[in-house]
């Protein structure tokens, strides 16, 4: 059962303060104000928006238009105007494109202890980057056991039993050229109904485990064109340690390929049989061209398939 973890105010200024310049004015006492809950059900089209007051976001942003709409208030309505807006208790108010706050808002919001920003990006800039924020924050998370990496420019999980080899792959992927993004336990979440995006627990970020060298800090060691942030899962690889005489019952023409539910949703996964004098490195390479050639509506085995069926035909012609 999920655990219910808290997105406070404090959690969206820290993640949004350099991208947006936010100047945080007012308030300072209540960053620990709840946007929203990872388990309460909280879409992040509904908690922030522009000035509401019938419908109070959670995030009440303050742009050019609004702001011209309380000037043209009379004081007295315009002071009842905003007693509405800090009675509603948002979690925090932002004041786009730069917009200097009067001593009237900033003190109703001193003294409510509404945290208030201002940012110089445009009231839509900062919509989207507020969503943005809340979707990824709210998505559905899981944690998987594997390896995950860009190869070839697909987000793949390379997944399989421990000490099955898959950091020592991940090392040889990352000499050829891969980026990684996550070893050991990369985060999941599904943050659109056809996307899963993975990325690395902040404590593991560009570190790799490989056995016989311990702990290996694969930026420094092969530089930032090594190391990917985040990526969307589109195949997951899984290791699979075989005898020969369990390698002669994989399918010569087809392979191994089916779906892994992840999120709910389904990932195509492809088997890849770990035996003495394979070299894994270009057969996983060799999946991930195979699985986009197959996303354009190609198969190799089909089409030999057809060759063959026609082969046939021919033969029992001349016959």
């Amino acid at each position: 059962m999920p655990q219910e973890k808290n997105i406070s105010i404090q959690d969206v200024y820290r993640s949004l303060e350099h991208r947006l310049s936010l100047n945080w004015i007012a308030g300072l006492e209540s960053g620990h104000r709840i946007v929203a809950s990872k388990v309460g059900g909280e879409r992040a089209d509904t908690l922030a928006g522009t000035l509401n007051y019938i419908h109070p976001n959670r995030l009440q942003v303050i742009g050019q238009m609004e702001l011209d709409y309380l000037n043209d208030m009379s004081e007295i309505a315009r002071h009842d105007a905003l007693k509405r807006l800090f009675n509603a208790l948002p979690a925090a108010v932002f004041l786009s494109n730069d917009l200097d706050p009067d001593d009237q808002l900033i003190n109703m919001a001193q003294d409510s202890q509404t945290p208030l920003m201002m940012t110089p990006v445009s009231d839509t800039q900062l919509l989207a980057h507020l969503r943005y924020f809340l979707t990824l924050e709210l998505a559905e998370h899981t944690s998987i056991h594997g390896v995950f990496m860009e190869v070839l420019g697909m987000g793949v999980l390379l997944a399989g039993d421990p000490a099955i080899g898959k950091s020592e792959l991940a090392l040889e992927l990352i000499n050829r050229g891969s980026r990684l993004i996550a070893d050991d336990a990369p985060e999941f979440s599904r943050i659109a109904p056809d996307i899963i995006d993975g990325k690395c627990p902040p404590l593991l970020q560009d570190f790799l485990e490989v056995r016989g060298l311990g702990i290996i800090n694969v930026r420094k060691m092969y530089g930032d064109s090594a190391i990917k942030r985040n990526k969307y899962l589109r195949l997951i690889i899984k290791l699979e340690r075989m005898n020969s005489e369990t390698l002669s019952t994989v399918n010569r023409l087809t392979g191994t390929h089916a779906s892994a539910p992840i999120l709910g949703l389904d990932i195509p996964q492809v088997t890849v049989p770990v035996a003495p004098g394979r070299n894994l490195a270009i057969l996983i390479e060799a999946a991930v061209r195979n699985h986009i050639m197959r996303l354009k509506g190609y198969d190799a085995s089909a089409d030999f398939i057809e060759r063959q069926r026609r082969a046939i035909e021919k033969q029992t012609r001349k016959s």
